[in-house]
Formats: C-alpha cells, structure tokens, sequence
C-alpha cells in the first residue's frame, strides 16, 4: 500500500503509529539522562536532562491533540490527502521542535520551526474538523 491508496482512516493509523515511536524515543532519551546523571526525579539541575525532559515533555502535551484531530478526521470524511498533510507536517514540526532542543540553546531556529510546524497542522485541523463534516 502506498499513500495514494489510503484511506483517511489508514492514513492517520500511519501518521499516529510515527508519532508514537517519537514518543517513545524521546521517553528513552529521557531514562538514559536519568542513567547517566544519577537523577531519580526532576532535573536533577542537570541541563542534558531538563532537555531531554523538555523534548518529551512538550511533545507529550501536542501529540495527544493531534492524534486526536487525526483520528476525527479520518472519521468526520476528511480527506487521505489531508489527513496526510496534517500529520506529516505535524510530525516533521515534532522532529525539528526535539532536535533545536537537543542541539541549541534558546529559542534557536530548530525550535521556532518545530513549534511554527506544529502550531498550523493543528489550527489546519480545526479548519478541517469544522468544515469537512459541512461539506
């Protein structure tokens, strides 16, 4: 199967089942910090584990809603195209948004992209839940 033959539903199983594997390795970067700097909870004011935390963290409180909005897409009669631009983009804002923490400091480019490609697939999903169901 290849994405022009998915359906909606395939499609955010797909995008869903990426984003979950992003959450698990971040979740894995997060316990070797912890290995690696002896901290049992917090940061330990280590600055590679409030990174590594933060990675997760923040992927961790966006990539629920845009399962979400996937998911309703799917259901509501988006279509496979969308669904695949809402996640795809969402999903490389992820990847960008957990790199520019890892490798910068401050608010560098990698994060300002990463949250830009998160922020519009999901205000593209509001768009798509509230009109698709009207169409």
């Amino acid at each position: 199967m290849n994405f022009q033959t998915m359906s909606s539903v395939q499609a955010a199983g797909f995008w869903t089942g990426l984003l979950i594997l992003l959450l698990v390795v971040l979740s894995v970067r997060v316990v070797m910090n912890r290995r690696k700097h002896k901290v049992l909870f917090g940061d330990g004011g280590s600055e590679p584990m409030t990174v590594a935390t933060r990675a997760f963290g923040n992927a961790a409180e966006y990539t629920p809603l845009a399962i979400g909005a996937l998911i309703l897409m799917a259901l509501t009669g988006c279509g496979a195209w969308s669904v695949h631009a809402i996640g795809a983009t969402f999903f490389v804002g992820r990847l960008f948004h957990a790199t520019g923490l890892r490798y910068g400091a401050g608010p560098g480019m990698g994060r300002v992209i990463g949250m830009t490609l998160t922020w519009l697939p999901l205000l593209g999903a509001a768009a798509a839940l509230i009109a698709c169901p009207l169409m």
